[in-house]
């Protein structure tokens, strides 16, 4: 990719970081109406939808940032060679790159930005990385345009001017809020009434807290091998540029390797590793691997290759044994992905390599010799650090499970010696359907404990976490659900005496009675 091109993708980050929720009232109905025009259309599968706005948002920011970065260059005196330039090749055809532009097709007529979007800037956009064989490219390359007649994409590109409107009003009146973050959010929400296993996003907010609890490294090669639209691989890239951005960018090295070398991720969605590809290269990261794979199966060769996995693994019960590599059977054998998806992330990562998980709360206590295996080769083969049981509402409305959060690190020969645990009970949102903001959040205390563990050692089992020692959890089967150890503390409750308990009842029937009098004495 050209530099200019990467200075661009660099610049905007309008999908997963921090902040809070502010997709309310108007926002809400033009997002909801926005996507009333696309099942008018006939366009009703959500991932379809998600796709084509993602398309449209990209091409819509492309022109934002070009305009921004030549301001910038004016401003400094220095040369800026647009990607819109006078004159731009799209197949054999020579044409005035300006037409590209959002902020010059959104106003012609609807059939000719129509014929100017299917001819022109959708080829475009799908060749717009100079790498042919990367990630944005590959993926890119079967993209179609499925907007129906010039009037959707009309309505569509005009709903999309009046969000973006709201979304900068917003800003100004926010300064701290990430209304873009916020907006993508509300859309990726929606991709759980396609209804099919794997594709539950996991909440924004819990991928950040992950990613916190990790502090993923410059050196650092960052898998998920069940990656959807790469929310964790995102999240743990807004990190490091955050918080690494010197030891990085101001190193050649380390900057090929962010761009080129650090994150990897897998699913078998194509429209997922699309969306995934696109939200990468927008938020700067020029050539993520993002790969069509089943990483269960024996097509995952993967062995030792990786020092940090992130990732929510599909929980869909059960499998074709047949399908699943052979050494992820030999640790436990079962059918159940959320022990196979265990077995892979210590076979892929280096040793030393570190692991935040999400798993079913079922993996934590089942007592199956599949997951009695899985459990007892983290912890005695390895180090399991941490236990973080979620309450069952953090990834409604779509789905009721209860889960944990499971942080290891592969060492080969042992060395789990005091496991952390804490038990979650607020995540900032109310654990209904409604997911509404709640003043109640866990996971500051969650992160500030966890990478203060002297602060820890002290703490009794009746506070919302705790240290408990290897022993005690091998004597138990190497049961890890937090009840098991979790001491509630009863506090006495003293009563009156009885003859005042009775006194105070044949007062109250006394009075009821007088009541009873005077109103027939109304009669």
């Amino acid at each position: 990719m050209n530099n200019d091109i990467e200075d661009l993708l660099d610049f905007k980050s309008i999908y997963i970081s921090g902040g809070k929720n502010v997709i309310t009232g108007e926002l809400k109905n033009k997002i909801d109406s926005l996507w009333d025009i696309f099942a008018a259309g006939g366009l009703t599968n959500p991932l379809d939808v998600i796709e084509q706005i993602t398309y449209l948002m990209f091409i819509h920011d492309l022109d934002d940032t070009d305009n921004l970065r030549s301001k910038e260059a004016a401003m400094l005196g220095l040369p800026h060679k647009s990607i819109f330039s006078d004159e731009v090749q799209i197949g054999d055809r020579t044409i005035d790159g300006k037409q590209l532009k959002w902020s010059v097709f959104h106003d012609f007529p609807a059939d000719r930005m129509y014929s100017v979007m299917q001819e022109w800037v959708f080829p475009f956009i799908k060749n717009l990385h100079a790498d042919k064989n990367s990630a944005y490219s590959k993926y890119m390359g079967d993209a179609i345009f499925k907007l129906p007649t010039p009037l959707v994409l009309s309505k569509v590109v005009d709903s999309l001017d009046d969000i973006y409107d709201l979304m900068a009003t917003s800003e100004k009146v926010d300064d701290k809020a990430d209304v873009r973050g916020d907006t993508y959010e509300y859309l990726l929400a929606k991709i759980a009434s396609a209804g099919r296993n794997g594709q539950f996003r996991t909440p924004r907010h819990i991928i950040k807290m992950m990613v916190e609890l990790m502090k993923p490294r410059p050196d650092d090669t960052i898998c998920d091998p069940s990656c959807g639209t790469a929310g964790f691989l995102v999240a743990a890239g807004e990190y490091l540029r955050a918080n690494c951005k010197e030891d990085i960018f101001y190193n050649k090295e380390k900057k090929d390797h962010y761009m080129n070398h650090m994150f990897y991720g897998y699913d078998m969605d194509r429209t997922m590793l699309r969306i995934g590809a696109m939200n990468m290269m927008t938020h700067g990261v020029d050539n993520p691997f993002i790969e069509y794979r089943d990483s269960l199966s024996d097509q995952n060769s993967d062995r030792e290759k990786y020092t940090l996995i992130l990732a929510n693994p599909p929980f869909k019960g059960s499998l074709d044994a047949d399908t699943v590599s052979a050494d992820l059977l030999k640790v436990c054998k079962t059918k159940k992905t959320e022990l196979l998806f265990l077995a892979l992330f210590l076979r892929m990562l280096k040793t030393g390599g570190r692991c935040a998980c999400i798993v079913p709360d079922g993996v934590l206590f089942g007592s199956s010799a599949a997951h009695k295996a899985i459990r007892k080769e983290i912890i005695e083969g390895n180090r399991l650090e941490a236990v973080i049981s979620m309450p069952s509402g953090v990834f409604k409305p779509y789905a009721g499970v209860s889960t944990g959060i499971l942080i290891f690190t592969k060492t080969g020969y042992g060395g789990t010696d005091n496991v952390w645990f804490y038990d979650m009970q607020a995540d900032g949102f109310s654990l209904d359907d409604k997911r509404s903001q709640v003043a109640e959040n866990d996971i500051p205390d969650i992160v500030a404990r966890f990478h203060n563990p002297d602060g820890e050692k002290e703490r009794q089992r009746t506070d919302k976490s705790f240290f408990v020692p290897v022993e005690e959890i091998v004597e138990n089967d190497y049961d890890l659900s937090i009840n098991k150890y979790k001491k509630t503390e009863y506090k006495p409750v003293e009563y009156a005496p009885t003859e005042e308990i009775l006194a105070e009842i044949n007062s109250i029937e006394q009075e009821i009675l007088a009541g009873i009098k005077e109103l027939e004495g109304m009669l």
